[in-house]
């Protein structure tokens, strides 16, 4: 390893630390020069200097174990930081760039239900595009801050482009469920170029794509949060405006509801990022409490439902409430492996998600079973192939994550197998969705 190289490696290793900003400047130089004497040390005896760096790092203390040493030491620098980062050199950009792609997604939401009042105008078409107002808007912030090559942002521009003419120039039917199935289904393409956002248009790497999936969660936490204080805002607005100006309450409504949704997507996932090494894993947290609690109503549910049966009088509403639970475990799983280090051994907590997903199986088979059932006495219908699609790509994943996590079990796998498999299986339901918004419109005459 050469020098230059050497000090690359430094200077990823300081940035890694000083993220968040849990460690300020001068201690991050402190950190610094005995990661440089620890080098300098073992070079002396005969190591290379990528060895070097290795063991010296290694010595030092994993970047989570130093930003969390120094949270416990300087609790009040810690809480300051957590209520707002600091405005010191180089501090303000982030969150100016936040807030100017805040309101920019703000700005267009409220474009966009204007719109919708021009006589002959549709809501259906605001309740499917309003995606598109929004989650471009955040894959542009993170393009931005990541840096990207314009050859890949030109990339992540073709694909919204795409998505959007094809959405828009689909001549739907009045009321038709592929217009429904591609208003439930293109915020999910569309999340997806975000993440190919988000790593920095690195889509290849199973690390990077580990990454987007922690953000996902957090993000989903943060904006879960958000909502629940802008709910309360709006409580005592309403609360306060009512008595002497009732007609207010529904203009606050009118333009701070949807604006302030849409600003707090772009909000949300600055905070995961500032917040990273001060407050993150609380995805794996929430999972390692609740994931017995699921396994338990799982086991329950598919002990009763194989032993009573789907029944005929199986409904769409009930399997929209399968598959999310589908997902749900999917989740628990992910987020499950996301907290340990991924060479580490089984722990109960392995056996508990087993259990889980097992369960989880056991449903989708007999939900299976039901569809194909209705399927071969009524025909296919958009909405049946698209639910019998994402059945069968989740039942795919959870099989074989089933295998991964027994040989985990048995001490023939490893945890960082189950992440691989969950990474690589990304590419497979992006490209299920992009099947329902794209081409099972067209397939079924846009009815």
């Amino acid at each position: 390893m050469t020098v230059n190289l050497v000090e690359s490696r430094i200077g990823e290793w300081r940035a890694a630390v000083l993220h968040g900003g849990a460690v300020a400047d001068s201690d991050a130089d402190e950190l610094e020069g005995h990661l440089r004497e620890q080098i300098t040390d073992l070079e002396a005896v005969g190591l290379a200097g990528d060895e070097a760096f290795l063991i010296a790092v290694k010595r030092l203390g994993e970047v989570h174990q130093i930003t969390a040493e120094f949270a416990r030491e300087h609790g009040d620098r810690l809480w300051k930081q957590l209520a707002m980062p600091g405005t010191g050199a180089g501090r303000p950009r982030p969150i100016v760039t936040m807030l100017a792609f805040a309101a920019l997604t703000a700005v267009l939401i409220q474009i966009a239900r204007m719109l919708t009042a021009i006589p002959g105008a549709s809501e259906a078409w605001f309740v499917r595009d309003i995606s598109l107002f929004v989650l471009p808007v955040l894959a542009a912030y993170f393009a931005v801050v990541r840096r990207m090559p314009v050859r890949r942002v030109l990339v992540l521009v073709a694909v919204v482009a795409v998505l959007a003419l094809a959405v828009n120039l689909f001549p739907f039917a009045e009321r038709a469920s592929t217009d429904v199935l591609v208003a439930i289904h293109l915020p999910v393409a569309l999340w997806f170029v975000v993440g190919a956002a988000y790593v920095g248009g690195d889509i290849r790497a199973s690390a990077r794509r580990m990454d987007f999936i922690r953000f996902t969660g957090e993000w989903a936490i943060y904006y879960a949060l958000i909502a629940l204080g802008g709910g309360v805002l709006l409580g005592l607005t309403a609360a306060v405006l009512t008595p002497i100006a009732p007609g207010a309450l529904e203009q606050v409504i009118t333009w701070v509801l949807p604006s302030g949704a849409a600003g707090a997507v772009i909000v949300a996932g600055w905070l995961v990022e500032e917040k990273k090494s001060v407050i993150e894993n609380l995805a794996p947290v929430l999972t390692a409490i609740f994931t017995p609690l699921f396994a338990v109503m799982l086991l329950g549910s598919a002990v009763v439902y194989g032993v009573v049966g789907v029944g005929r009088e199986f409904d769409r509403d009930l399997l929209f409430v399968f598959d999310l639970l589908l997902l749900v475990v999917l989740s628990l799983v992910v987020y499950g492996i996301s907290a340990p280090d991924s060479a580490s051994g089984a722990g109960a907590m392995d056996a508990v998600r087993l259990v889980a997903v097992v369960a989880a199986i056991a449903l989708d088979v007999l939900v299976l079973a039901s569809m194909f059932e209705r399927v071969g006495e009524f025909g296919f219908t958009a909405n049946r192939v698209a639910a019998l699609g994402l059945n069968l790509v989740l039942l795919v994943n959870l099989a074989v994550t089933t295998w991964l996590t027994v040989r985990l079990l048995t001490g023939r796998g490893q945890a960082v197998r189950v992440e691989r498999w969950q990474t690589g299986y990304l590419p497979v339901c992006a490209a299920w969705v992009a099947v329902v918004v794209l081409a099972l419109p067209p397939m079924f005459g846009f009815a």
